[in-house]
């Protein structure tokens, strides 16, 4: 038994109960942290969150995603070094944010369609956040301006893009690492969850499987107009009040642990490193708050005052792309019914952080412009009323028409080069 397995239980229950002796200690406190959390969940998370978690999931039972991911196969194997079943990952964990990536890798891996190699790569890249929540809570409902989300879109899902080319590199110098992948082939008409590709040579066209991906997943899905909006609905309530749970859970740890002194010392660190790179010592609270929790990092980002807008909007980045301990703990107890390692995935979470945090300051320029106006202003001068207004509307579907469109010319570009390596083959063989 590793050591992991062995403390991970006593030291969990040792932490438990020192966060139930603080919060006894300062009840007061700790309720007052609690009606926080409530605010945010209830003023912006449900308003913002809950019409997209109702609509993805009718595109999820029409069979979009399915589409999406068939369409993305031939990236697979030549950019990120994963079957082409890890398309499908990748489409469904963008759609629904994190943890599928981590659900659907470790059902592949017990499916024996990738190896463990191939599954630390890919659930590496696939662990990020959705277009939902980083358009309508973060951009819209904590900083107020749907215009910045189209940076904070390019700088996280092109730092998922980057993730993934980074991981290709993921166990090179492991002989077997990936070998020993079964890769079975499903039979012919059958449906299932997740599906592998076969060669280009063998498939009568991409857009055609791709239609087919699409048509088989709504036979499966079968369940008529009104019975997938009820189950939608039903779905996304149950999903919305556990992210209510969890933001109000680690708001009250985060008072706990300040009312015991050890959260002085993290952000007196934190700040000293923003300092030495040259940030605003004032986003030290939304990095600190997102190491825990995305929604209170991402909510402090965008509440930060003496800090200029691209700042706040790459502290945003960072706190997406790292996806809180929250995050981190759902993952690690997925891995640890496999033997797909954590440590990779924690080093990839750190460098996305980081990578996205870089693109923000990069991309504002070229994206936001120099001189475009209220986008520099303090979001403390900025007055906004709830309720989703035509232009955020219109701005939302734009960006998810832009990552569409992206991963649709990706997909082209890929079977096209696919096509050529094929014939190249074949030439350089005669």
């Amino acid at each position: 038994m590793s050591l992991y397995r062995r403390y991970s239980l006593p030291l969990l229950i040792l932490i438990l109960l020192s966060l139930f002796v603080l919060m006894a200690a300062y009840p007061q406190s700790s309720l007052n942290a609690g009606l926080r959390g409530l605010a945010i969940w209830w003023d912006v998370l449900f308003p913002s969150l809950f019409p997209f978690f109702v609509i993805s999931e009718l595109l999820l039972g029409f069979g979009i995603v399915h589409f999406i991911g068939a369409l993305l196969d031939p990236l697979m194997q030549p950019l990120f070094r994963v079957p082409g079943c890890g398309g499908f990952v990748a489409a469904v964990s963008c759609a629904s944010g994190y943890p599928i990536g981590a659900k659907l890798t470790a059902k592949l891996w017990e499916q024996r369609w990738i190896t463990r190699i191939e599954g630390e790569r890919l659930v590496a890249f696939t662990t990020s956040s959705d277009p939902i929540f980083l358009i309508g809570a973060v951009s819209v409902g904590f900083f107020h301006q749907p215009e910045i989300a189209l940076v904070l879109g390019a700088a996280h899902y092109g730092g998922v893009l980057l993730i993934g080319l980074l991981m290709r590199f993921h166990g090179t110098r492991s002989g077997d690492a990936d070998i020993h992948s079964r890769q079975p082939e499903p039979a012919s008409g059958s449906t299932s969850d997740v599906k592998t590709s076969t060669s280009p040579a063998r498939q009568p066209g991409q857009l055609r499987q791709a239609l087919y991906a699409m048509h088989a997943a709504r036979l499966e899905d079968g369940r008529p107009f009104g019975e997938l909006l009820r189950q939608a609905i039903t779905s996304s309530l149950r999903l919305i009040i556990v992210v209510g749970g969890l933001v109000v859970f680690f708001c009250v740890i985060l008072e706990a642990l300040t009312n015991s002194g050890l959260m002085s010392g993290l952000r007196l660190l934190t700040a000293s490193l923003l300092t030495v790179c040259g940030l605003p010592p004032t986003l030290t609270e939304s990095i600190v708050g997102g190491i825990f929790e995305v929604t209170l990092g991402a909510q402090a980002a965008g509440e930060a005052t003496g800090a200029a807008l691209p700042f706040k909007v790459a502290a945003a980045a960072f706190v997406l792309s790292w996806g809180g301990l929250s995050v981190h703990a759902q993952v690690a107890s997925i891995l640890n019914m496999t033997n797909l390692r954590y440590m990779p995935f924690l080093l990839a979470r750190a460098a996305h952080g980081v990578i996205s945090a870089l693109l923000a300051l990069l991309l504002w320029r070229p994206l936001m412009g120099q001189g475009s106006s209220p986008v520099f202003h303090p979001i403390y001068d900025i007055t906004w009323s709830p309720g989703f207004s035509s232009t955020m509307l219109l701005q939302s579907l734009l960006l998810l028409a832009c990552l569409l469109v992206g991963m649709l010319v990706l997909s082209c570009l890929s079977v096209g080069t696919s096509h050529l390596f094929a014939w190249w083959k074949r030439a350089y063989r005669q």
